[in-house]
């Protein structure tokens, strides 16, 4: 493990204010998200659809990184292009999505663990030598009625850690996500002692397993309300609940935190990212910056809509949204900024 080579590329993941665009979605979840468009749910299409992502023009103004999926990495332009190679060339780090999706928790009912562990090791190796420079592993938590239990959160803890360990070994740069899910009816403040308590035993077993945190990234919810909480807390509540969570929670030595979406509107996350770095960028120890996924990707689909003659215009809107977010981590996004054009 090149220890130096490790923490300068987890620097340059947040360096600039820029962000990582997660474009990692499994083959069922594009297939989902196509459906709802009348996108054509083939191979062919989804192809299509990523080079639109990687040859959006202006993208790394905004992007450092791309979090590719094991089909995506192996795929080429029209031309012949590897995907991972318009992606150096543009001066954005490629990077793998390697666990293998969630599962029930067998004997622990409505939770679940994440799949992937074996094998690893040899993946790992394999996506480096294909030019991945680093990983992405999720785990899922959910909120609920007893909800998530100490054994729960343990088991993914601990996946986490096992893979950041491996992942360094092989050069690559960890994204640790644990993701409590925003799904249910409970409260910014029940969201919020579920993330302390998996913050607490996340960093608690990357310690136990030797993990370096100065390379690696932790991809993490912001303490939101439920989605069917009928009290929806302000920009800057969320703000204040979120960066107090965190203060406490996540070491110093850590790079970043490369907050995921996790079903907020794009407008939303960006707003939310934005007043945290408007009230906390230089109190807080480590990079403000974003993991988006669809609040980034969700406006250019519906645009594109599987029509080749709508690609520059999904392109607009992609780099749009990016920049959106860039200037969310320079505190100086602005509702004003949409409605204007990319």
């Amino acid at each position: 493990m090149n220890q130096q080579q490790l923490i300068e590329t987890a620097y340059a993941m947040v360096a600039d204010d820029k962000g990582l665009l997660a474009m990692d979605e499994s083959t069922p979840t594009c297939h989902k998200r196509f459906a709802k468009l009348n996108i054509p749910q083939t191979e062919e299409f989804r192809r299509d659809y990523r080079e639109l992502l990687v040859t959006t023009p202006g993208l790394n103004e905004a992007i450092s990184g791309a979090i590719l999926f094991d089909e995506t990495i192996r795929q080429q332009t029209k031309n012949g292009t590897p995907f991972i190679k318009v992606l150096q060339e543009a001066g954005i780090i490629p990077g793998i999505k390697v666990d293998k999706s969630t599962t029930p928790l067998a004997g622990f009912q409505g939770e679940k663990i994440t799949q992937g562990l074996d094998g690893l090791r040899e993946r790992l190796e394999e996506y480096a030598q294909l030019g991945a420079r680093f990983a992405k592993w999720r785990a899922v938590i959910t909120i609920g009625e007893a909800i998530p239990t100490p054994g729960c959160l343990e088991a993914n803890a601990h996946l986490l850690a096992r893979y950041a360990a491996l992942s360094q070994e092989a050069g690559l740069v960890p994204i640790v996500e644990p993701e409590v899910l925003m799904d249910g009816p409970h409260t910014l403040r029940r969201c919020y002692e579920v993330t302390e308590q998996t913050l607490r035993m996340v960093f608690a077993q990357l310690s136990a397993q030797r993990v370096l945190l100065e390379g690696m990234i932790l991809k993490p919810n912001m303490v939101v309300p439920g989605l069917d909480c009928p009290t929806q807390n302000s920009i800057e509540e969320v703000a204040d609940a979120t960066i107090t969570c965190f203060r406490r929670t996540v070491p110093a030595a850590v790079p970043g935190v490369a907050f995921l979406s996790g079903g907020q509107s794009s407008e939303l996350a960006s707003a939310r990212l934005n007043a945290m770095n408007v009230k906390y960028k230089s109190h807080v120890p480590w990079a403000l910056s974003f993991s988006f996924a669809r609040a980034i990707q969700q406006p250019g689909m519906g645009i594109w809509g599987g029509d080749s003659a709508n690609v520059e215009a999904a392109q607009e809107a992609m780099y749009h949204r990016a920049r959106c977010n860039w200037a969310a981590r320079r505190g100086e996004y602005s509702a004003e900024m949409e409605s204007a054009t990319a």
